[in-house]
């Protein structure tokens, strides 16, 4: 099945993100692959999602499991074949599915041929192609950059006698986008992945593909202004305004490059802007005006803190005010945070209360493996971890894996159905196995089948897709707001504990999305207890 070539597909879609390691295991050895994805399609195709985006399986040493890359054109053994991504590609197809695949290109592994030049000397043909910079003259690192995953984010060479930039990992060195030949080697890979058919790309760290051509020191952050959305309280990483180490305005020409590249195809590209100060700003920024990326996702919805009516308010009015035609992608969850369940403290009733109001939200939507089952954080003992970013800051921060888990999919296999290895290269919980695909398909009033019912009801009204979203505001913990376009629809979502009276704009209104939960209405006004919601169009 070849899909319509619909450039606006991406807008309002959903989209279903693949932890590739750890969705599905076809050949026994532990970990996920690509043919096991590709098995258990038809279940992304029944929830009602519209595209999926895997999380990187290009070859890679696996220091940051896949995020360092060291061929971008070819799958790593551990997933499977390039003919594998090709079975996979047209099963999704068949399936009504669109593919989006994660592409990282801030930086690369200290393995990539790429590097292992660079590093070589200082005059050969890519000696320009990451980040290189001489030591201050006491030879310490030529500026205060640090890394997210800890410490100065210089390494030290001595084969060049000079320091090399690492946002991430130090075997994750950052390539030097200012040089117009590493631009074009990455929209080749680019145009080898749309060639081969996918649809689209995740786009890993979107707003660090440059860095200052100056290397200014970055100024030091206030510690009232200190959060940790993108990096653990513990990290030092979060005393610093990040001003010039990311978010640079030459990223703005390169995005407009690689748009170009996706307009013939009818592909499409969502970004991660990992900023804790002003992620909404540029995520406006690089999705405004039609010619750069289509769609970002900021942190908002992705922080420590549970998103209240105050938030939602607050959000969308910056958006407004930063760029009326941005588009942006919203998330609870995904591979780098802790599960929104756990994170946000949440009851089954609650993330249904929350799944139900992000699909009336204006935007694209992101949903993470396992969201749709109601897992929480897997406890993951310290001998048991492999996220180096956890065995680092253990145990105040325990890392990433607790998100990453195996997905389960039959709650009486010790291992979810994830795998018939004895061991799975994560372990796979007891809570999770009581709430796997199997045991919550004919329970109508479980996770599952209220997330297939919400993405249906977000079909049912395009307006939720594409429609304009206005008259946004909190009262008390009630957040509301206006869907408008075709149709007409309040919305409104008990965010809190307390019963809050609601009056309806003026007009004629009928109870909509009986099926979630929506109250019938008293008239004009409707009282919400907590965790309640009211959906209604206007007759």
């Amino acid at each position: 099945m070849t899909l319509h070539k619909d450039p606006d597909w991406w807008r309002g879609a959903t989209i279903y993100q693949i932890y590739p390691r750890s969705f599905q295991d076809s050949n026994g050895d532990g970990v996920g692959d690509l043919p096991g994805i590709t098995s258990r399609l038809d279940h992304i195709a029944r929830l009602g999602a519209d595209a999926i985006w895997i999380s990187p399986f290009f070859t890679s040493p696996m220091k940051d499991f896949g995020y360092d890359v060291s061929d971008y054109c070819d799958v790593d053994p551990m997933f499977g074949t390039l003919a594998d991504f090709d079975a996979l590609v047209t099963r999704a197809h068949d399936l009504g599915l669109r593919v989006m695949i994660d592409l990282v290109l801030s930086h690369t592994s200290d393995v990539h041929p790429w590097f292992r030049e660079s590093r070589a000397d200082r005059t050969n043909p890519k000696a320009d192609w990451y980040v290189w910079a001489d030591p201050k003259p006491d030879g310490t690192a030529p500026n205060n950059w640090l890394s997210i995953f800890g410490g100065s984010a210089w390494a030290w060479d001595g084969r060049r006698r000079q320091y090399y930039l690492h946002n991430f990992l130090t075997s994750q060195p950052d390539l030097n986008l200012h040089n117009p030949d590493v631009q074009e080697a990455l929209l080749e890979v680019e145009r080898f992945w749309l060639k081969r058919g996918v649809d689209g790309f995740r786009l890993d760290t979107i707003n660090f593909y440059f860095a200052d051509k100056y290397l200014r020191d970055n100024p030091a952050l206030p510690p009232e202004l200190r959060n940790d959305t993108i990096a653990p309280s513990v990290n030092p990483y979060n005393h610093q305004l990040h001003l010039f180490d990311k978010n640079q305005p030459e990223n703005l020409a390169f995005l407009r490059r690689f748009r170009a590249e996706l307009e013939p195809y009818g592909a499409a590209a969502v970004g991660e802007v990992g900023d804790a100060q002003r992620g909404l700003e540029i995520m406006a920024e690089y999705t405004s005006g039609g010619d750069k990326v289509q769609m970002c996702y900021p942190f908002e919805m992705l922080q420590p803190k549970r998103l209240t009516a105050a938030g939602v308010e607050e959000t969308f009015a910056r958006m407004e005010a930063a760029a009326p035609d941005a588009w942006p992608c919203w998330s609870y969850s995904n591979h780098d945070t802790m599960r929104h369940i756990t994170r946000w403290n949440l009851t089954d009733e609650g993330a249904k209360t929350y799944m139900s109001m992000l699909v009336c939200l204006r935007g694209s939507l992101c949903l993470y493996q396992g969201e749709e089952l109601g897992l929480p954080e897997a406890e993951v003992a310290f001998e048991e971890l492999q996220d180096p970013y956890g065995i680092e800051f253990w145990p105040e921060f325990k890392g990433r894996d607790g998100a990453r888990t195996p997905m389960v999919w039959e709650g009486g296999n010790g291992q979810g159905g994830f795998t018939t290895a004895s061991k799975s290269w994560l372990p796979v919980t007891a809570p999770h196995l009581a709430r796997s695909v199997a045991g919550q398909g004919a329970d109508e009033a479980s996770m599952l089948a209220h997330y297939r019912r919400a993405l249906a009801f977000r079909r049912a009204h395009p307006v939720l897709r594409t429609g304009a979203m206005n008259d946004i505001r909190a009262e008390g913990s009630v957040a509301r707001f206006l869907r408008a376009g075709e149709e007409t629809i309040f919305c409104a979502f008990n965010l809190g504990d307390g019963a809050q009276e609601i009056t309806l704009p003026e007009g004629s209104w009928q109870q909509i999305g009986a099926e979630l939960g929506s109250l019938p209405l008293n008239g004009n006004k409707v009282t919400l207890d907590a965790w309640q919601i009211c959906l209604a169009k206007r007759v």
